[in-house]
């Protein structure tokens, strides 16, 4: 199982995304970047905070994502719900896990703030099962708090 330099990864978004201040600008980079560093990374991609506790498709690497996600429903609605990482090893034993795609046997995902302000969620989804961990998040989490800084 290959694993991400971090360190280089977050350069990388550093140096593309330095001074941009568009919001979908800002993710498309991301989910590029992130997507294309790992093979473990089967789809990449954000789901926006749009009103109402729903999550709308956003910039994202990979095959079709559901269009639509309430904060209710699934793994990016328990991050968007809960503002907390989610690190889910077997999505079938995820309670009301929505399969965007069949193929997909874990996941990760992640709040996306600005401030206080809920921008969305990051969506990693692997192939493999048990594909993230605790090092993967707390990477992740950098990238997107030094990205999405006010």
């Amino acid at each position: 199982m290959s694993r991400v330099d971090y360190p280089a990864l977050a350069a990388r978004c550093a140096a593309l995304t330095e001074g941009e201040q568009d919001i979908i600008a800002l993710m498309a980079t991301l989910a590029c970047e992130i997507h294309h560093s790992d093979a473990r990374f089967d789809w990449t991609g954000f789901y926006r905070n749009v009103g109402g506790d729903l999550l709308k498709i956003g910039p994202y690497q990979g095959g079709h994502g559901c269009l639509v996600i309430p904060f209710s429903r699934g793994v990016c609605g328990a991050a968007a719900r809960t503002g907390q990482v989610q690190l889910v090893a077997d999505v079938d034993a995820f309670p009301g896990h929505i399969a965007c795609a069949s193929s997909t046997r874990s996941e990760i995902v992640l709040p996306v703030w600005q401030g206080d302000a809920l921008l969305g969620v990051l969506d990693i989804d692997s192939n493999q099962p048990a594909a993230f961990d605790e090092t993967d998040a707390a990477a992740l989490a950098a990238i997107l708090q030094a990205s999405f800084a006010p």
